[in-house]
């Protein structure tokens, strides 16, 4: 397995591009979102782009993450390890902070160079009203451009995230290809739903407030393989 994290998730969607790689349901909007690995992988590139260009940080800086299971949240986190950052959610200094709109008041424990909110809008829709001292993840990201290349040798927590996942993968049951149904309550950490299955280069259907009544007809129309609810 590769020792750095965008090469992982660059081998998890090399096969195909273009199938389903995250599909994302919140039960308690009706939201459905389904990204491929080129969508997403494109999400991801100007995430890197962003960072590398705008806030000018690189290989060793810190990114301050306060964001929940979500497709955005992937992008944000993919995007980061690809432009070599540390990830964090500890509060201290940080280079770059990425905030959910429900969480910006714990903003004030962090110092960052940079503040990005993020509103996830069902849409990725710009936010309408910005708080004070950030900028709209959206708006600012759909400047940038569509592909990147990252650091060869990745950040340095990969090797360490890397290990931690593939550990997961196996205690979890998670096998090479399963179609994964996650309940966010009950796996939150990116190590879980995000970076366990692109080791096994398995794809994901990421359920937020999950409603017990949708299993059986959400695992037979999305293929799924391997339920962790």
């Amino acid at each position: 397995m590769a020792d750095n994290i965008a090469r992982v998730f660059a081998d998890a969607i090399a096969t195909d591009p273009t199938r389903p790689l995250l599909t994302w349901y919140d039960d308690a909007t009706g939201e459905r979102t389904e990204l491929s690995g080129a969508t997403l992988a494109n999400w991801v590139a100007k995430t890197a782009n962003l960072l590398v260009d705008e806030v000018a940080v690189g290989s060793g800086d810190v990114a301050g993450v306060l964001l929940p299971p979500h497709w955005q949240s992937a992008a944000v986190l993919l995007g980061c390890w690809s432009a070599g950052l540390t990830v964090t959610d500890t509060p201290g200094d940080v280079d770059v902070l990425f905030v959910a709109t429900a969480r910006v008041a714990e903003a004030e424990a962090w110092s960052a160079g940079e503040r990005y909110v993020l509103a996830l809008d069902p849409f990725a829709l710009p936010m309408r009203q910005v708080p004070t001292g950030f900028a709209d993840y959206v708006s600012e990201v759909r400047a940038h451009g569509d592909h990147f290349s990252p650091y060869a040798k990745g950040g340095p927590g990969d090797a360490e995230l890397l290990a931690r996942a593939s550990a997961r993968a196996t205690e979890l049951g998670i096998t090479p290809g399963d179609r994964l149904l996650i309940d966010t309550a009950r796996y939150p950490d990116p190590v879980d739903w995000l970076l366990a299955p692109l080791t096994t280069r398995s794809t994901t259907v990421l359920c937020a407030n999950l409603d017990p009544t949708t299993l059986p007809t959400r695992t037979t129309t999305e293929r799924v393989t391997h339920p962790l609810t």
